[in-house]
Order: structure tokens, then C-alpha cells, then sequence
């Protein structure tokens, strides 16, 4: 018998853990990161971090799972194209007249080789997860006035005999990435062809903005 294949998780794929990461008794996410190899690499100028807040303190976080879900997803991954990885993970909620709402990061900082093959792979696989199906698959948006591209798709989530509108936007940049999960009042209530993406993509570019830092 030779020995066992490493798991090759290209890219950094969100997944849906409804039984760790409960939100609003809606679901929770978690991510599958990966580990890379020496070559052709970016300077490493930025870092991701976990902020007390996010979206100008409209949400506030519950729990830095970096070291426990993010780590343990590391290991045993593997991807050429990303050196030196970090994850990043942040389970945020906000409160409202409207009703509560949850945001959750999933990512890692590092040396992106090819960002753009990145960021169009961290949504693969969230069907997998239990209870999940892509409705709207991933398109890519750039919000106006800025450069950055992100890819966008809607889940539907089935819990309780309950199905939800789950938005989640993904970015990548030459040393990080992450994809950003919205639970809101308004977008869980709606028909997934109805979730507005592009107002989500800007919200993941201010997610960014706040949580990526210079070395």
C-alpha cells in the first residue's frame, strides 16, 4: 500500500458547518484552506487580520476562529500556487430594527501566485456542505470605481424545513484572500435571483479594506 493522497483543496472554498458555526439557527460557515509551494512568488507587503468590527462597526465580532477551525482546515491541504498561508476566520453579528444579522470571513494571507485562479476557485465546493445549493452561481463583479474584482454567487440553505438566501463574495489580491458569507433580515427572506450581488461585492470590498493591513 503506498502512502495516503494528500487532500488538494484548491483554492479557498467555503463551506457550510451548521452544527459549529450555528448563526441565527440559519448556518454558519467555515472554510477549507490550503498550503502551497516555493516559486515565482510575491513579496509579502499585507496581512489579513480579524477586526473588533467591520463594515464601519455595523457588525461586531463573536469569535477569531483562526487558530482552531482555520488551522485544523490547513491541515493536510495543499496547493502549488500559494506560499507561506495564513488562515483567517471571524464570526461577526449585528443587531437591528430589522432583525439580527451575522457576516462571516473565511480566508488566509500569504503569497498568492495566481490570485485571479484563486479567487474564482474559493467558492468551489459549497454545495457539498450539508443542507446547501448554489442557486445563483459565481459571476464576477467589479464595483464601480475601483479595480478590484471579486466573484459573487447565492446558496440556498435548507435547516429546520426552512430555506434561506445565503450571499457570498470572494476576493483575492497577491497575498490575501478570503470569501465573506451575509446572513441579513432583508436577503434571507429573498428569492436568490432577487439578492442584489452587486451591493454585496461593495460590502466585501469595505470587508477588505478594513481587515487587510501592510506588513
Amino acid at each position: 500500500m503506498g502512502p495516503p493522497q494528500r487532500k488538494n483543496r484548491t483554492g479557498l472554498v467555503v463551506g457550510i458547518v451548521v452544527a459549529s458555526l450555528v448563526v441565527l439557527g440559519v448556518l454558519g460557515l467555515a472554510v477549507r484552506l490550503l498550503a502551497g509551494a516555493a516559486g515565482g512568488f510575491p513579496e509579502a507587503t499585507h496581512r489579513l487580520i480579524v477586526p473588533k468590527a467591520l463594515l464601519d462597526g455595523q457588525y461586531t465580532l463573536d469569535q477569531d476562529l483562526s487558530a482552531t477551525a482555520g488551522e485544523e482546515a490547513l491541515k493536510g491541504t495543499h496547493d502549488s500556487k500559494i506560499r507561506d498561508p495564513k488562515p483567517v476566520v471571524g464570526q461577526y453579528s449585528s443587531k437591528s430594527p430589522q432583525g439580527t444579522g451575522a457576516l462571516v470571513v473565511s480566508g488566509m494571507y500569504g503569497r498568492f501566485k495566481d490570485p485571479e485562479d484563486a479567487r474564482k476557485k474559493m467558492l468551489d465546493g459549497a454545495e457539498d456542505a450539508e443542507g446547501a445549493t448554489v442557486a445563483v452561481p459565481a459571476k464576477d463583479i467589479t464595483p464601480p470605481g475601483s479595480d478590484i474584482t471579486l466573484s459573487c454567487q447565492v446558496l440556498i440553505v435548507k435547516q429546520g424545513g426552512v430555506e434561506s438566501s445565503l450571499p457570498i463574495c470572494a476576493w483575492a489580491d497577491e497575498n490575501t484572500g478570503a470569501s465573506v458569507g451575509f446572513v441579513t433580515p432583508q436577503s434571507t427572506q429573498q428569492k436568490p435571483g432577487a439578492v442584489d450581488l452587486a451591493k454585496f461585492a461593495e460590502a466585501t470590498l469595505k470587508v477588505r479594506a478594513e481587515a487587510r493591513q501592510r506588513l
